[in-house]
Order: C-alpha cells, then structure tokens, then sequence
C-alpha cells in the first residue's frame, strides 16, 4: 500500500491539508503522512536562500526515520511542486506516483515569463529587507533569493518518465492577469501531454487554494492514481 505524503505550497503549513488527509485515509487506507518544511509551520528555519533540492533531502530524510523508503506518492500543491520534481528526479525508486495541485511546473517559467516575475517581485523584496526581520519575512526572502538563475536552471527539468502523474489545475490560477494566467494553464497542459501516464482535470470553482477549496478534487485525483500505480 502506498504511502501518501502531503507538501503544502509556500508560506503554507500542513494544516492546509486539514480537508483532504482525513478523507484520503479513509478512503484510501494508505498511511497519510503531512509535514511542514523548514521555517514553515512548527518546523525549524533553514539559513540560507530556500532551495528544492535541500527540502526535497529533508524530506527524505524524514520519510527515512519513519522507515517510508518506497511505494511513496507525492501530493505537493504549488511552490511544493519544485520540490516533487527534485524528490522524484533524486529518488525515482521510491516514488510511485504524483499528484501536483495546481503546482509549480518547468513549462512555465519561460525566460521571459522568470524575468517578469523577477521584476514585478523586485519592490517586494525591498521592502521586505527593510521590513522587521520575523520568520515569515526571512522566508519570503529566502524563497526569492536568486530566483531568476534557479527558475531558469527549473526550466530545464524534466520529469522522469516512468513516474506517473496527475495534474490539478485551479479555474482561476495564481495570476489576476489573463495572459499570466493562460500560460500557465498552458504549462499544466503541455506537461500533462507529454507522456501516456498522466493526467490532466480541472478544480472548477476553486482558486489556488484547491486544497481547501476542493479537496474533494484532491482526494479524487488521489483514489485514480492509486488505482494506476497498484
């Protein structure tokens, strides 16, 4: 039986799966595991700039103190996408499957789309630095430092092609503008596309928060793709 483990997106802790972990486990009968990244949460900060590949090592970690080394299936929502990637990528053996809610994919940060965020992001962080230093700002600065060259670095990725993988799209997306909000449900598309073992649905009447808009999405998403990795 499959592990199911539940990444939050940024800034989120593991209560954002308070709808979704207790439906899953009765459903499923899969143990449900959720956890808070470094500095999200009642977890430790991290020093340093936030990267993937670190938390996506911590998660390990972990998973391997609760003897979790195998049959893992990932449901990482947004930011937490990044991390999937890097997890899945390091760890092929260990992961059966994924289900990426309405995540951060590779498709979307074209260079020109990563040097807009980069810019419209630019303000933020200076008044961030100028900001008292608490632990949610220290963690927003830590998620943008050097977010150009990892986003670019991010685009290149790709996603191990054994591994199956359902897709969640939000209707309205991250992003108030359309043409921001079109790529990336073009991105969601064109990654959900390029392999048989993956899968595309739409959460209608959600916003970016599907897990606590529709966890019934996530949940549903989940039960299919355990069918399909057993």
């Amino acid at each position: 039986m499959p592990a199911i483990v539940l990444d939050a997106g940024g800034g989120m802790d593991s209560s954002e799966w308070s709808k979704v972990a207790p439906d899953l486990a009765a459903r499923t009968g899969s143990e449900v595991i959720a956890y808070d990244r470094a500095g999200e949460g009642k977890s430790d900060e991290s020093p340093g700039p936030w990267r993937a590949d670190n938390a996506a090592a911590d998660l390990a970690a972990g998973l391997t103190q609760l003897g979790v080394t195998k049959n893992v299936v990932l449901v990482s929502h947004s930011l937490a996408g990044e991390v999937a990637f890097s997890f899945a990528r390091s760890h092929p053996d260990r992961v059966a499957g994924a289900v990426l809610v309405d995540a951060n994919l590779p498709q979307f940060f074209t260079p020109s789309e990563t040097a807009k965020l980069v810019a419209l992001n630019e303000k933020q962080v200076e008044d961030l630095k100028k900001a008292p230093s608490t632990r949610q700002t220290r963690q927003l600065l830590a998620q943008a430092d050097g977010y150009g060259p990892v986003h670019a670095a991010y685009h290149q990725l790709t996603w191990p092609s054994g591994i199956p993988a359902a897709v969640i799209v939000s209707a309205e997306t991250p992003f108030p503008t359309p043409e921001d909000a079109q790529l990336w449900r073009q991105a969601q598309q064109d990654f959900a596309h390029v392999a048989p073992n993956r899968t595309l649905v739409t959460a209608e009447h959600s916003s970016h928060d599907i897990p606590l808009d529709r966890p019934d999405v996530v949940v549903t998403a989940v039960e299919n793709l355990l069918k399909q990795v057993r």
